[in-house]
């Protein structure tokens, strides 16, 4: 029977396996950068935006600047740390945790495949650390796993809670709203009508009522409705430019003559451009299949991606993108359906030499958030 088919129910062993396997290589990795550089467990696991999720928790939205980190994962670390547990070594346990929910939600709807190929993905070392990554993909592909079984309630109550980690739910609203209005096609290559439900998108008022709600409190601090914005603005250089001007600036800054001092940095502005492109890869791909649920999901954090001052943090936002692993998923399993010997052999190894790139980019991945330098 093909590892790629769709289970019920718990896990089979080996997904704990190959689990287990992709945390304690990251733990590996942890394990050299702290020893060859004799840094602290706590600097190594709480570089860059966890000190901003850190600093919500212990002060709340003091700082204006601070307003660009949505307040889920700060009450997590806050409520955790009451008991005693260090925030920071709270952050990494609880998206240990949901790296393991996110998973088996991929699991049940694709298979082996999917779930495995997201756990060694290459920015998969964000789903250790205390990053908003792994607690918002435990949650939206829950949502996404119960809205396209009909259980739209709890998708909604799912939705509510992704909303409050990153406004990534946002986009996860709206693609489920499109995925009760006209369905997301066909699955795994059966020839069905999508299944439609209008009715369902008004459970998705739930998980827009947190946004509002998040926008009101920022708004009762600063006056301004904009508030996470101008934050986004201020910190980041979120703001609206044209497709054009975005892609220049980040075609200058994968270039190493743009950081003489940090020459790295010119590669991960690479690794942006790679995202992008598999992002737009992943959404044609949906449009030929007719899965508009899943294109109104991916498309629209292209766009807010590709016009913003350059392409930023896209290399993390491909963990977001179930799609794009369901897709190899049944990739795979067309391969295991394969009756021409030689094409199923094609599909396989492409599907190896994708794990295979996947977990070295992993690894080097992580050495480089571990080791403190610009990691997306």
């Amino acid at each position: 029977m093909s590892r790629t088919i769709r289970r019920e129910g718990a896990p089979e062993p080996l997904f704990w396996q190959v689990w287990a396997a992709s945390r304690v290589l990251l733990a590996v990795v942890l394990m050299v950068v702290i020893v060859r550089d004799r840094r602290r467990f706590s600097d190594a696991l709480g570089n860059w935006d966890v000190q901003h999720y850190l600093t919500v928790a212990r002060d709340g939205y003091a700082n204006p600047q601070e307003m660009a980190f949505f307040p889920g994962l700060p009450a997590v670390l806050r409520l955790v740390a009451q008991v005693g547990v260090p925030m920071w070594l709270a952050g990494a346990l609880f998206a240990l945790a949901c790296s393991a929910l996110a998973a088996w939600a991929l699991y049940r709807m694709g298979g082996l495949v999917p779930a495995a190929l997201w756990l060694v993905a290459p920015t998969a070392v964000f789903t250790v650390v205390g990053y908003t990554e792994a607690p918002f993909c435990a949650a939206a592909f829950w949502a996404w796993e119960r809205a396209r079984r009909g259980h739209w309630f709890a998708a909604a109550l799912l939705a509510t809670v992704a909303c409050s980690f990153r406004v990534s739910g946002l986009f996860l609203v709206g693609a489920l709203v499109v995925l009760a209005l006209v369905g997301d096609g066909p699955e795994g290559g059966r020839r069905r009508r999508p299944s439609r439900q209008p009715l369902q998108a008004w459970w998705m008022v739930l998980p827009a009522a947190a946004l509002v709600a998040f926008s009101w409190y920022l708004h009762s601090l600063t006056g301004s409705w904009t508030a996470w914005f101008d934050a986004q603005k201020a910190g980041w250089g979120r703001g609206v430019h044209t497709p054009r001007e975005s892609f220049e600036a980040t075609w200058r800054a994968a270039q190493t003559v743009a950081w003489p001092d940090r020459p790295r940095v010119a590669w991960v502005f690479r690794a942006e451009l790679v995202a992008m492109a598999t992002g737009l890869a992943t959404t044609l791909a949906c449009l030929v299949r007719k899965r508009w649920a899943s294109v109104a999901y991916v498309a629209v954090m292209l766009v807010a991606f590709g016009t913003s001052v350059w392409w930023m943090s896209i290399s993390r936002a491909v963990l977001l993108w179930f799609p794009l692993f369901l897709l190899v998923g049944e990739l795979a399993a067309r391969a295991d359906r394969q009756r021409d010997f030689w094409r199923g052999t094609v599909v396989r190894a492409a599907v190896v030499c994708v794990f295979v790139a996947c977990i070295i980019a992993d690894v080097v991945w992580a050495w480089l958030y571990f080791h403190g330098d610009w990691a997306s």
